[in-house]
């Protein structure tokens, strides 16, 4: 048998494999016998029917392909092994010229991992833009506190202010009196300072009283969802039933010691924690993207289309999985974004993962950085903590899908470079560029 290589463009390697007459032929014998076992003759016994008698029921392209299948996996793996080619794909056969008696010739191809030069990835100084923490963030997060501890009580000698809570029947129509489809409600309750209801809408139940029945007008968005009412005019039929008003907290010493601190001051200190750890955990991943970013700026590397390709694909299947979780469709996101731009998009990061991914690898190999069985454990018990699973549903997972356990692998064979690299080149954290206008307007 014999192997040749040719080094083709876009990163793919064609291999030309030639199989001596005699060894094709013996594999085209065990492929029908192997058919023969599997299909009825008549006339025959299954297994019994002779090679000939085969061809004529299956056809010999059908036997070929059988043959080919039985030798080129063992081939591939003895080329990929003795030629050490990084590969990133199966091969596929792309030609065979299959003569019973004659040698036979296979051309097969592979894609392998692209090559580049790293040579500066440590010792750098790293620009990286600090996150400075918005002047009322201690404020706005404490108010974010007591909101989530508001009640609400009903009210009966006023009308409906800006931030009440309000229960009312509704009935919309059209300017020409056809009544919306599911544009009715009874008994429903509107936040009027967090309404999410046709623009004007919340605004109009404002200064209406308890049993009073009122019309309103309003217009749907240009860009509603059901074209026949984008943009039309609509009237609704209100009736109120009910007015609650907010009642928020006060911030003393019951109501921490209700949330579980000792007293105000602990409530406060634990927000500035907060906020504190908020800001590192975001200068450590822009540090993170910021060392990516150096080092690929000295960095060329030819990347095949088909690799992009696949990557993107990977990556329009997780934002359509998002869009799910979220209750939209891909079709809504589409229509609101443009196909093209989603596709740009997506084409753009998965070429910086690819990259990045390529980077990381090649950095693991020349630090001779790996994955052992701690790092494994410590991952697992993060995502026990990340959705609720236990130990071994986690492993059982893992172990049932080698393409998540490769994933995970991968994610912390990334996680300790990424590491090396922050520990191993000069964060220097400057002010936000937002920030240097300010400043430099000030001037």
């Amino acid at each position: 048998m014999k192997i040749e290589l040719e080094k083709e463009k876009n990163n793919v390697v064609k291999m030309n494999i030639e199989f001596p007459a005699k060894e094709a032929v013996e594999a085209y014998n065990r492929a029908s016998m192997r058919i023969a076992q599997h299909i009825n003759i008549p006339g025959f016994r299954r297994g019994k029917a002779p090679r000939s008698v085969v061809e004529q029921h299956v056809g010999a392209e059908r036997i070929k392909y059988e043959a080919l299948e039985s030798l080129l996996p063992k081939v591939f793996q003895q080329a990929i092994k003795e030629n050490d080619l990084d590969v990133i794909s199966q091969p596929t056969v792309d030609s065979y010229d299959f003569n019973i008696g004659e040698d036979l010739k296979v051309t097969a191809k592979v894609e392998v991992r692209p090559e580049f030069e790293l040579n500066n990835y440590k010792g750098l100084t790293v620009d990286v833009e600090e996150y400075v923490i918005p002047e009322d963030a201690y404020e706005k997060s404490l108010q974010n506190v007591l909101d989530r501890a508001v009640t609400y009580e009903i009210v009966v000698d006023r009308p409906a202010k800006e931030d009440d809570l309000i229960k009312f029947d509704f009935e919309g129509f059209t300017e020409d009196g056809e009544k919306i489809e599911h544009g009715d409600g009874k008994n429903y309750t509107l936040d009027l300072a967090n309404s999410r209801f046709i623009p004007g809408f919340a605004e109009q139940l404002v200064g209406h009283s308890v049993d009073e029945e009122f019309d309103i007008n309003v217009t749907f968005p240009e860009n509603y969802h059901e074209a026949k009412l984008a943009g039309a005019p609509a009237i609704f039929k209100i009736k109120v039933h009910e007015i609650k008003q907010k009642v928020r907290p006060e911030l003393n010493e019951e109501f921490a010691k209700k949330l579980g601190f000792d007293s105000v001051e602990a409530l406060e200190k634990d927000i500035k924690d907060f906020l504190q750890h908020d800001k590192e955990d975001r200068d450590r991943k822009a540090a993170e993207l910021a060392v990516f970013d150096k080092i690929l700026e000295s960095v060329e590397i030819e990347i095949q289309p088909s690799m992009i390709e696949r990557e993107q694909n990977t990556l329009l299947e997780e934002y359509k999985s998002r869009l799910a979780q979220q209750g939209f469709t891909y079709e809504q996101a589409v229509e609101q974004q443009g196909e093209d731009e989603i596709l740009k998009s997506t084409q753009e990061d998965a070429l910086r993962r690819i990259k990045n991914t390529l980077v990381i690898d090649k950095i693991a190999k020349l630090e001779k950085i790996d994955m052992n069985s701690d790092d494994m454990q410590a991952k697992v018990a993060e995502m026990q903590n990340s959705y609720g699973l236990d130990k071994t549903e986690v492993m059982r997972q893992l172990a049932m899908n080698p393409t998540m356990l490769s994933a995970v692998s991968q994610q912390i064979l990334s996680e300790k470079v990424t590491k090396f690299l922050v520990e191993n080149n000069t964060m220097n954290y400057i002010a936000p560029k937002t920030e240097k206008k300010k400043s430099s307007k000030k001037q």
